[in-house]
């Protein structure tokens, strides 16, 4: 933690190269995420020839975020995984017609259906009875739909969520001002539905969140960081219920400055906190030095 005595500008200074430390670890790391990407499928992500070993029974299926892709949101925890032994999945959920590249905006409803379907498509072809999920962002909630209302928790072991958006956000406030601004909460809506329904209070996360978070035979793992800036309070992204377990980065490593984005683009210790939640059993202690691990 930064002595509050320091400058605003030396803490600022000293966050920055935090990060900038946490990036060049993750750049050096061995089989680059970008080696990984242009090796394909040799890699072992999206191999659909991946058959879950003894010790990582379940493929692990990657969600990414709103504005994500199943390719640039996993560009350096895909190959974290694949190293260490799992099968590895990514989709691509939520379009819009018209807009490429960037996903995860269509209503959460229906990307939730599009898990399922994808979810049986890797359990087909691995031969496993489970998955475990991963989600950034909206796509660490907009499963819980998918487990809740689709029968995703007959075929989920675990959902891991970093900066999970499970209780919406009010984006410090920004959304308060809708009401305003006639006609804007409508053109959300209507434009972009996913965005609409992320909203803290929205008829989407009402549903989700009536009669407790989370659902019988699933292990919860949130992962937040306290500087987010997106999915705000902080605390809002925390379940409750059985099997959760609720994890703030900065009491892992204090010197961690990871943001909404990092947190899931590359921040090595939030991934060794992943690999702790997919196998519990065999968990090491995270801390700053875990970003060389």
């Amino acid at each position: 933690m930064l002595p509050s005595r320091l400058p605003a500008r030396v803490r600022r200074a000293l966050r920055a190269s935090a990060v900038l430390l946490l990036a060049v670890a993750a750049t050096l790391a061995p089989a680059s995420a970008a080696q990984a990407q242009a090796q394909g499928p040799s890699s072992g992500w999206n191999d659909y020839s991946c058959r879950p070993s003894s010790a990582h029974p379940r493929p692990v299926v990657l969600v990414h975020g709103t504005f994500g892709n199943s390719v640039d949101n996993w560009l350096a925890l895909a190959p974290y995984l694949v190293r260490r032994g799992y099968c590895v999945f990514s989709l691509d959920y939520g379009q819009l017609p018209g807009v490429p590249f960037f996903h995860g905006l269509g209503p959460i409803e229906k990307s939730a259906e599009q898990l399922d379907a994808y979810v049986d498509k890797v359990l087909a072809a691995t031969g496993a009875a489970e998955a475990d999920l991963v989600g950034h962002s909206q796509g660490g909630m907009m499963p819980r739909h998918y487990l809740k209302f689709l029968g995703g928790a007959d075929k989920v072991n675990a959902l891991i969520g970093l900066a999970p958006d499970n209780h919406g956000t009010t984006l410090h406030g920004l959304t308060k001002l809708l009401p305003y601004f006639p006609g804007a909460a409508h053109l959300l809506s209507e434009k972009t539905p996913a965005l609409a329904d992320q909203i803290a209070g929205s008829p989407f996360l009402t549903k989700l969140n009536a009669g407790g978070d989370t659902v019988p035979g699933v292990r919860y793992t949130v992962i937040a960081t306290k500087y987010e800036e997106v999915v705000t309070p902080y605390q809002s992204q925390y379940l409750d219920g059985p099997g959760v377990r609720n994890v703030l980065l900065q009491d892992l490593c204090p010197l961690d400055f990871s943001e909404h984005v990092a947190i899931g683009l590359f921040d090595r210790i939030a991934y060794h906190e992943v690999v702790n939640a997919l196998d519990p059993a065999h968990a090491k202690p995270t801390t700053c030095a875990s970003v060389v691990g």
